[in-house]
This record gives structure tokens, sequence and C-alpha cells, in this order.
């Protein structure tokens, strides 16, 4: 019997490879590079299923040039990059891994807003300078306690963010086309209320809601001129939700007081008009930003176990089975 066989975009734990391939021929990318496209697409010519990641793309082109695909198994939650539309046509299951990545998120989302609001990189600087020489009273920060923090989406993430900053002391807002249950309000202490008021009202701006063509620059010149002067934004969910342009110039007016983010507009590859690169204007204001390079997901037991969720669905889809993370129902299916 021939073995499926199983391209692997990324690296991925050694554990996954191992599980993967006592029934499958698995074509791992044992490097911590992102493979070229045309390089993955010679990988996956032949290939069965395929696991991807936040770089990759798949598209019609890419399905075309890959006839054997089963399913796309999806290392991550967000998949703005892969056509649906296209997999579903072609007979080939998309699959997600949708909340192992709450908990993580969330504790990076709370330490970019401690971090950017207690100046703690300034504070870094400062004692790598040599100039440090005992305390004086300089690199106040605005700390959390009585200040109003506004979530723009109320999902798992938002919710997990909102349970942890209970004990904060802090009055927390959102904005959700869907209000949570009444139970969960009064338990994490929310108060529901329109995008335009919780803009107007908020000491902290963290909008969580996922890439789409109607979210694209949800946070702008216009919604950033509507918010609190003074206040903060701190982005974790997708980099091209903010215009970083309008956020530098912000800064630069004195409007907004500072910007953390682990996530940039840089990285949206689906995005034909994206911007190759963080605005230097961003870079180089290390008093009012704070930045990390996509560590939300960079948790050694969690990616392990995003990895081993795909490598599930892709064994499911093998065995004919409905896979856990399927997101799609394909119109023709030839599990062989």
């Amino acid at each position: 019997m021939i073995k499926h066989r199983v391209v692997i975009t990324h690296w991925v734990h050694p554990e996954v490879i191992e599980f993967l391939s006592q029934s499958c021929e698995v074509i791992p990318n044992t490097t911590r590079e992102t493979l070229p496209r045309e390089e993955i697409l010679e990988r996956t010519m032949d290939a069965h299923a395929i696991m991807v990641f936040m770089p990759d793309i798949v598209d019609e082109d890419f399905l075309f040039t890959c006839p054997n695909l089963k399913i796309i198994a999806c290392a991550l939650k967000g998949y703005d990059n892969f056509d649906i539309d296209a997999c579903t046509c072609r007979g080939v299951w998309l699959t997600i891994v949708p909340d192992l990545l709450t908990t993580p998120t969330a504790e990076i989302t709370i330490g970019l807003l401690i971090g950017l609001t207690r100046r703690m990189l300034e504070g870094d600087y400062f004692i790598r300078s040599g100039k440090f020489k005992g305390w004086r009273p300089e690199l106040y920060g605005t700390g959390l306690v009585g200040h109003t923090l506004g979530i723009i989406g109320m999902g798992a993430v938002g919710q997990a963010i909102a349970r942890r900053l209970v004990g904060y002391e802090m009055n927390i807002i959102y904005s959700d086309p869907i209000p949570l249950a009444k139970e969960k309000e009064e338990a994490y202490g929310l108060t529901r209320i329109p995008l335009n008021d919780l803009l107007a009202c908020s000491d902290f701006v963290v909008p969580l809601v996922p890439l789409k063509p109607e979210t694209i620059h949800l946070i702008n010149a216009i919604t950033i001129s509507q918010m609190k002067p003074g206040s903060f934004l701190i982005n974790v969910c997708r980099g091209s939700v903010v215009d970083e342009q309008a956020v530098a110039d912000a800064l630069a007016s004195g409007h907004l007081a500072g910007y953390a983010a682990d996530v940039f507009e840089m990285e949206d590859w689906a995005r034909t008009n994206r911007p190759r690169s963080i605005p230097q204007a961003l870079l180089d204001n290390v008093k009012q930003t704070f930045f990390t390079p996509h560590l939300g997901s960079a948790v050694d037991n969690a990616r392990r176990e995003i990895a081993m969720e795909a490598a599930r669905n892709i064994l499911q889809a093998f065995n004919g089975k409905t896979p856990q993370g399927a997101i799609n129902q394909p119109t023709r299916l030839t599990i062989s």
C-alpha cells in the first residue's frame, strides 16, 4: 500500500514528524526558514496533504499545480491566506486549529500593555546605557489601575484578556455585534458599548478582530482621531487591522501616547499592496512604542500541540472522517 505523502512547510517539533511518519511519507522543512513558494510547490506537486503556516498562501493556482491534495491543514487560527472556496470546489479539506493560541495571545497582550504603559523598554535601555546611578523621579508611566481598557471584538482572546485583568481594578468595555452572556459580562466586569463611544473613552484600545476586507485598516487616521487624546493602542490580532503610517503620524502629533504591537502589516502576505517593511518612523520612536516579533504563539508546548492538532486533522481526513478542525465541506471527496 502506497503511503500518503505529507508536506510540512515550516519547522515543527520532531514528535509531530514521528507521529505522521507512522502511516505517511513525510517531507518536512528541517530548517527554521520560510521556503520559497516555488520550492513548496515542487515538494507538494504529488503530495496528498500539506501542513501550512502563517507565511503560506494557497490559492487556485497552487491547487491546480498540486492536484492530488486531499487536505490543507493550517497550523493556525486565521485563514485569510487560504482560498476556502477554491479548496471546497476542488474537493480539498481546509482545517484550522482554532483555540490553542488563546492563552498565549492573552498573555502577550497584557505583557505589551504593561511594558508600554510602564515604559519598560526605555528603562531597559537606560540601565544598559550606564546612565542609571540609582533611583530618581523619571520614566513615570500611567499604570493600569483605575483606567479604561476598550476591547474591539469580544471573542475567545478578548474574554481571556478580560478574565486575567479582573484583579487589576480596571474599567473594561467592549464593542462587538454579538453581546456576551450577561453572566460573563458580570463575572469579568464588562460593559458593551458602540465602537465610537469605546474609542472616545478608552485609555487603552485593543482590537481583536480577524483580518477580512472590512477590517483592513479598521484602525486608521479617522478612527484614531476619535480616540481619546493621550491614549494607547495595542495590536496583537493582525497587522493590517491597523494603518501603521496613521499610527506613526498620531504618535508624532501627540494624539496617541503609545503603540505596542506583536503583529505587523508586512506579515500579511495575501495583501498584494501590503507594506514591505515597518514604517521607519515607528522603529525610530523608542519612547512611544514597544514591539515584539510575533511572540503571541511562541510558547513551546503550544506550538507543538498546534502542529500535532494539524497532524491529527490530516490523519482524520485520510481515514475518511471529517477532520475536527474542518472549516469547509468539500464538494467531492476521494480519499484513497
